[in-house]
C-alpha cells in the first residue's frame, strides 16, 4: 500500500471512530437541547448549529445536516480549527473569541459566519 492510501484509509478510520464515539454519548440523533456545554450559534442566511466538542472532534448539529469533524491545523491564538472532507469550521474567531467561521468546502464553496449566543 502506498502512503497517500494508508493515510486516506487511517482518516476515514478516524472519523468512523469520532461518529461512533459521538453516537455513543448520544450527540447524534434527537440529543438532548443545546445546553452550556453544547454552545448553539446564528449565522448569515439564517442558519443555526450547536457545537459538541469530544477530544480532538467537533460534533456540529443544524440544519445542513450532522458533521463529525476532526481538529485539524491551522487557527491563530485560541483559535481552533476541525474539518472533514465536506465541511472546515474555526472557532475562537473575532473579538472576544465569540465567531465561527464555516467553509462548505464542496462546490458551490460557501463561507458563512456565525456568532455564538
Amino acid at each position: 500500500m502506498n502512503k497517500l492510501l494508508r493515510k486516506r484509509m487511517a482518516s476515514c478510520l478516524l472519523l468512523v471512530g469520532a461518529a461512533a464515539l459521538a453516537g455513543c454519548a448520544g450527540l447524534t440523533g434527537g440529543g438532548p437541547p443545546a445546553t452550556a456545554s453544547t454552545p448553539v450559534y446564528r449565522c448569515e442566511q439564517g442558519l443555526k448549529f450547536t457545537v459538541r466538542f469530544v477530544n480532538d472532534t467537533a460534533v456540529l448539529k443544524g440544519a445542513r445536516g450532522d458533521d463529525v469533524l476532526l481538529r485539524d491545523a491551522g487557527g491563530q491564538g485560541a483559535q481552533t480549527v476541525y474539518s472533514n472532507a465536506r465541511l472546515r469550521a474555526e472557532f475562537g474567531a473575532g473579538e472576544g473569541g465569540r465567531e465561527a467561521v464555516l467553509q462548505y468546502l464542496q462546490p458551490p464553496l460557501v463561507v458563512v459566519r456565525c456568532m455564538r449566543d
